[in-house]
């Protein structure tokens, strides 16, 4: 990465973002693996185009029929978003593409996995209205794999990182007006798995480096938001902020990683969903000794496991 005579912003393995706006990519962070048939899991997949104006496109992906032939029963429908901080990743990203043949082998679940434009040069809110233009398209049964499986009843909203933080304003999108369906359609959970988020003021055990940098991420990536970093897309806690009361779902799950600077504001949402008058059922999963986003780093671990036990447990209801 060439840094030239440029401020850096913030600077992480995946990118480097300056405060003039712009950012060097580690290559790898943009590599890209076909979608198809995975032989390891049985899961197929496919590319499909959502909005030809935007580029906004979304992969597909269908389990493996049960042993013993066929079945009419129909499957929740995922809709997944991939972290990058915003600024990198994508739904055919090896590590996010990995992540989900999984999921969707494990929990018998058609999943919908979103692309989204990336800022800066697509600075927030585009990756906003992206994700609720792919949602809505989900629910339409515009693919025959989820016309023919899945089941509009049981629709669960999964992201990570930067995901997490596109479904928390999701689910309060839904809450607030309903998903776009041509028939009756109902988000029954909502995962966020390491979600992102900040605000103006530093919580006590936040750390102050990571603090710093991440609200100059922010202030570069989404400039129009309203009071900056107290923009309730990025606080959800801040004043004026919708209630949290609105959000959709009948169950939330909130994962964190113990040794992940971003933990302490997920766990901070967590209670403030629980103290709003929620109908639904908050938990909080952490996972001790590791980082963020290390179960797509490193799937094979045994709290990657865990995890994967865990959201796989709340899919099915547990």
């Amino acid at each position: 990465m060439d840094s030239g005579s440029r401020e850096v912003a913030f600077d992480c393995s995946s990118f480097r973002l300056y405060m003039d706006g712009r950012v060097d990519r580690v290559p790898r962070r943009m590599e890209t693996t076909p979608a198809g048939f995975d032989a390891a899991t049985g899961v197929d997949s496919k590319d499909v185009v959502i909005d030809a104006a935007t580029g906004a496109t979304a992969r597909l992906y269908l389990p493996p029929p049960l042993e013993g032939g066929a079945t009419t029963t129909k499957l929740p429908v995922l809709v997944f978003f991939h972290g990058g901080y915003f600024i990198v990743g994508s739904a055919a990203e090896p590590m996010y593409h990995r992540y989900v043949n999984s999921l969707v082998a494990r929990a018998r679940v058609v999943a919908v996995s979103v692309e989204y434009r990336l800022a800066p040069e697509h600075p927030l809110p585009a990756a906003y209205d992206d994700s609720w233009a792919a949602l809505g398209w989900a629910v339409s049964r515009a693919d025959p794999w989820l016309s023919d499986h899945g089941d509009l009843g049981r629709v669960f909203l999964v992201g990570v990182s930067a995901g997490g933080n596109i479904v928390h304003n999701m689910a309060l999108a839904v809450g607030a007006s309903g998903l776009p369906a041509a028939e009756p359609a109902r988000v029954e959970g909502v995962i966020e798995l390491h979600p992102s988020f900040s605000g103006e003021q530093k919580t006590e055990v936040e750390d102050e480096v990571f603090f710093q940098a991440n609200n100059n991420r922010w202030k570069i990536i989404f400039p129009g938001a309203r009071n900056g970093v107290e923009d309730p897309r990025i606080n959800p806690t801040a004043d004026g902020a919708p209630s949290l009361t609105k959000l959709a779902g009948q169950r939330l799950l909130v994962c964190t990683a113990s040794e992940d600077p971003r933990a302490p504001r997920a766990r901070d949402y967590c209670d403030a969903v629980r103290a709003s008058g929620w109908r639904g059922e908050a938990e909080w999963f952490e996972s001790e000794g590791e980082g963020h986003g290390f179960f797509v780093l490193n799937p094979r671990t045994s709290t990657a496991a865990a995890l994967m036990d865990r959201v796989v447990g709340f899919l099915a209801g547990h």
